[in-house]
C-alpha cells in the first residue's frame, strides 16, 4: 500500500493538517506512528484506513480488508456489546465464533451482555479494538488503542499486535506513551510540520546538540517544543 504526495484538509480553505506525504506500508510489520497533539497522526490513520480520501495525492493498493479502531470508540448505541459486535461480525463475513476469540483475548468475555452505553471508557475502548480486530484484516489500523486499558490487557497488546503481523497483517498504531518501543523491529513513523518522517525516534532521554545561528535559535527551540521535543538554548 502507498501514499503519494498524499495533502489533506478538513475544509476548503482550511489550514492543510497533511501536505505531501509519501509513504509505503510495509507487509506483515508493525508500525508506530508519534508526534505532538494536534500533529495529524489522526488524520494519517483515517487516510489509511479509506475513512477519509485525500484531497491531494493518492492512496493505491489498500487490502481489501482492513480493521480500524478510532480513538475514541462511538458508544451511545442502543445495544449489547454481543449483538454489536455480532453484526459487525456478519457484515464482514466473518464467523461470530470470532468476537468470543477475540473477547477472551482482550478481557471482555464478562461485558459482552452489557449495553454499550453502560460500558466503562476503557471496556468502550475494548469493543472498539475488538470490532477492528474480528475483521481478520489485512491492514489493521488502531488510533491510540493503549489508551485507557487495564495493566493486564495493556501488557498483553504489544504481543497480540506482534503475532498478528507475522501472520502478514499490516499494522499501524498511533501511540504516544511508547508502549511498543521494546518491540523489535518495530517501523517508526513521526509526523510533524504537516509531513511523515520513517525512520527510528530517539529515545526520550537523548541529547541532541545543535548548532544554529543566534537569531534562529528563539525560533528552532519553538518549534521543536510544538513538535513534543523538550529543547532550551545554551
Amino acid at each position: 500500500m502507498q501514499l503519494e504526495q498524499v495533502a489533506f484538509r478538513y475544509r476548503r480553505r482550511a489550514p492543510w493538517v497533511l501536505r505531501d506525504v509519501t509513504l509505503t506500508v510495509p507487509r506483515g510489520r508493525l508500525i508506530e506512528v508519534s508526534g505532538a497533539n494536534g500533529a495529524g497522526k489522526s488524520t494519517l490513520l483515517r487516510l489509511l484506513a479509506g475513512v477519509v480520501p485525500p484531497v491531494r495525492g493518492q492512496v493505491s493498493d489498500r487490502p481489501p480488508r482492513v480493521g480500524y479502531a478510532p480513538e475514541i470508540f462511538p458508544a451511545a448505541q442502543p445495544f449489547t456489546a454481543s449483538a454489536y459486535l455480532g453484526h459487525m461480525a456478519r457484515i464482514r463475513g466473518v464467523d461470530e465464533s470470532t468476537v468470543g476469540k477475540w473477547a477472551a483475548r482482550l478481557g471482555f468475555s464478562g461485558l459482552l451482555d452489557t449495553r454499550l452505553p453502560d460500558l466503562s471508557k476503557g471496556s468502550a475502548h475494548k469493543a472498539g479494538l475488538i470490532q477492528a480486530l474480528i475483521a481478520e484484516p489485512e491492514l489493521l489500523v488502531l488510533d491510540e488503542p493503549f489508551a485507557g486499558l487495564d495493566a493486564e490487557t495493556r501488557a498483553a497488546l504489544p504481543s497480540i499486535l506482534s503475532g498478528i503481523t507475522a501472520d502478514g497483517t499490516s499494522v499501524v498504531v498511533s501511540d504516544h506513551q511508547g508502549d511498543l518501543r521494546k518491540l523489535p523491529n518495530v517501523v517508526r513513523w513521526r509526523v510533524s510540520g504537516h509531513t511523515v518522517t520513517v525512520g527510528d525516534i530517539p529515545d526520550e532521554h537523548t541529547v541532541v546538540e545543535v548548532t544554529v545561528r543566534s537569531d534562529e535559535a528563539d525560533a528552532l527551540v519553538e518549534r521543536l517544543t510544538a513538535d513534543g521535543y523538550h529543547a532550551r538554548r545554551r
